[in-house]
């Protein structure tokens, strides 16, 4: 099945109004467009939730507009801008919503409270009203949520209405004050903390369920809902509750997610390592039945924001996913005027050969492999805080262990896997009985995860005790940490003329683990001080009594680490090493940032690997094995795909031609 685009777009309230959905009918026509989503009331537009006349007005340019495109033959959905707002920006409530309230107590001008009467009043009504149109889709913004709401600090869910319920649940009357001191108290997590999440939840739940009867009933069951997410980090700050979220919103069994996973503007091409773990890891998150059209997004648009390569290489990572659209924004909000902009037609137009080419192949895929990042959305609930009054403390997720493997060509899944990483205070999430299975296989740990582990009683299991965690500013013996050298034990080193020491940087690690090994750990590396008097051991291996090995970093922020050519090395070969008897994963290097995305097929595996660096690259995958045979295609930033050539030698397959910045190669296996 090809590719499909669905485009945002914003009509103006106005009589050109028409003639401007015309114009939008004949772009899309051009560019391939399958369907319309038309923006309500957005951005440079957007004066407010609307209300009266102004509604009206805008109730009559949609109807005109879905008249004119559905003439045209496309699909058309809805997305009003904003459900309880976005940001302020100067913009104030005129309808006596109970505003949002921050964790300092600062109140938002423009946006309302999830527990509000009033405003849960308004929203059913307002979407009721255009559902009856009959749109395919009507969107819940991604301002559906309690984080970032601008120009609140953290965001809002400190108002007194939702006060009111967290007390009904505490037993208890509170206050603000003593809410944010509570839930972002130092150490263990209060009480109080889940009881918050769940008030938030429920209320949030509530909202949901009502918008989804008045949409179901205003439409007469033709139309479904969409829902805008972010980060599966900040979200769980919130306690959401994904798969009761998605039920609430699904009418007649469907229901769609559009997944931020992209950055918005120009990022290098290594943040690919982001996208492709956001993607992965939200599949995750989603039952089966959700549809999802991953967020396509230059903003504030165009080519001005974000490269047309850079855009090509997000739709390809989405469409490597198995999204069933692609969710467009990319045409300025505020212009009313498609044809202004036929660049952005162009790229479509470019895109197509090679999205199609991945799409007609991504409904055999069976599932992603890879090493495992473990995920548990109520992590926030679980996390010991160091500070209090900051709620950001509590955002965890595995991103940043995506990223350390990614960037240096280690697969990843956040599928069940023999080989898991649990890096941080995610480690806080799982409880025993899951540990103890992650420790049966390979279990890669950081520092931070170490010490949660030990303190837990796991030690006897890891072949090292954490004895302190030394913050990078504080004096520590024998004096500052600032090398890692490998040591004879560990299967790379040395590789270096006539065995000179092989160092690795830890000057900016924020803070080491200090690591004592156990009797039958090896040792792969030391931690040493700018004058060479050893630290502390750097990364030890161990085979423990449930059969499991486990691998320990001291680094607490590995996604930190300078990378090279030398730590590329180790990170494979620690990963071949946990893998045990039965490796099984393809392992990339040939250049930096070569990021990987393998998959099962009903036919063997499918690998793709985007060039995350600027540098045009050859890539070079090592198998633990020698595959009977593969079938390559390279995709060149908007070219249509191509053959490729390999040349194998031993268990290696080798690019024979460059793959340019932000390309994908793509190999088929048996």
């Amino acid at each position: 099945m090809p590719t499909r685009y669905h485009l945002r777009f914003q009509l103006h309230a106005t009589p050109g109004g028409a003639q401007q959905a015309v114009e939008l009918a004949k772009f899309c026509h051009e560019s391939g467009v399958d369907e319309v989503v038309l923006l309500l009331a957005a951005e440079e537009f957007h004066a407010g939730h609307p209300q009266g006349g102004e509604e009206d007005r805008l109730y009559d340019a949609t109807a005109t507009a879905v008249d004119v495109l559905r003439g045209a033959g496309l699909e058309v959905g809805l997305n009003p801008w904003v459900t309880s707002g976005h940001a302020d920006r100067g913009r104030h409530d005129r309808h006596g919503f109970a505003p949002m309230v921050g964790p300092d107590g600062s109140r938002a001008a423009g946006q309302a409270s999830f527990a509000c009467p009033r405003w849960r009043s308004w929203i059913a009504a307002h979407y009721a009203r255009f559902a009856s149109l009959g749109f395919r889709a009507l969107w819940l913004e991604d301002d559906f949520r309690y984080h970032n709401h601008a120009p609140l600090p953290w965001g809002g869910g400190f108002e007194p209405l939702m006060l009111d319920r967290l007390a009904e649940l505490v037993g208890e009357p509170v206050t603000r004050e003593a809410v944010v001191a509570n839930v972002t108290a130092p150490g263990a997590p209060h009480p109080w903390r889940a009881l918050l999440q769940q008030t938030w939840q429920t209320a949030q739940l509530e909202v949901a369920a009502l918008v989804a009867e008045a949409v179901d009933k205003a439409s007469a069951g033709r139309s479904r809902l969409g829902l805008m997410s972010s980060g599966p980090g900040a979200h769980g700050v919130e306690g959401r509750d994904w798969p009761a979220l998605f039920d609430a919103l699904a009418l007649h069994g469907e229901v769609t997610q559009r997944p931020h996973f992209a950055p918005y503007s120009d990022a290098p091409g290594r943040a690919l390592s982001r996208s492709v773990w956001m993607l992965e890891v939200q599949r995750s998150l989603r039952p089966s039945y959700v549809r999802v059209e991953p967020e396509i997004e230059n903003w504030p648009h165009t080519s001005w924001s974000k490269s047309d390569t850079q855009t090509w290489s997000e739709m390809v990572a989405a469409q490597l996913s198995g999204a069933d659209a692609l969710f467009l924004n990319l045409v300025p909000v505020q212009s009313g005027h498609a044809q202004r902009f036929p660049r952005v037609a162009d790229l479509l137009q470019r895109s197509r050969p090679a999205l199609d080419h991945v799409a007609e192949r991504a409904p055999g895929e069976l599932g992603t492999l890879g090493v495992g990042l473990p995920f548990a959305p109520d992590a926030a609930a679980h996390v010991c805080t160091t500070r209090a009054g900051d709620l950001t403390e509590l955002e965890v997720d595995p991103g940043a262990a995506a990223d350390f493997l990614l960037r240096y060509g280690v697969p990843v899944t956040a599928e069940e896997a023999p080989v898991r990483v649990l890096f941080g205070h995610l480690a806080r999430a799982f409880d025993d009985d899951a540990l103890r299975r992650m420790l049966t296989g390979g279990l890669l740990l950081d520092g931070v995860a170490a010490q949660v582990l030990t303190a837990r009683g796991f030690g006897d299991l890891l072949g090292v005790s954490v004895t302190e965690i030394v913050d990078r500013e504080a004096p520590s013996a024998p004096g500052p940490y600032s090398l890692e050298q490998l040591l004879p034990a560990s299967p790379t080193a040395p590789d270096a003329p006539d065995d000179s020491p092989v160092y690795l940087s830890v000057n900016l690690q924020p803070a080491l683990a200090r690591l004592e090994p156990a009797p039958g750990a090896e040792v792969w590396s030391s931690i040493l001080t700018p004058d060479l008097r050893t630290w502390g051991a750097g990364r030890c291996v161990f085979t423990n009594a449930l059969g499991g090995r486990v691998a320990v970093l001291a680094a607490t922020a590995p996604d930190l680490l300078p990378r090279d050519d030398d730590g590329q090395r180790l990170l494979h070969a620690m990963v071949r090493h946990l893998e045990g008897d039965a490796p099984t994963l393809p392992l990339i290097s040939g250049g930096p940032h070569l990021i990987p995305r393998l998959a099962r097929t009903a036919h063997g595996l499918r690998l793709a690997v985007a060039n995350g660096s600027a540098d045009p690259a050859r890539p070079r995958i090592t198998f633990p094995t020698a595959p009977s045979a593969a079938e390559a295609t390279l995709l060149a930033p908007l070219a249509a795909p191509a053959p490729a050539s390999m040349t194998a030698a031993a268990a290696t397959l080798t690019l024979d031609q460059d793959l340019p910045h932000r390309g994908w190669l793509l190999v088929d296996l048996p």
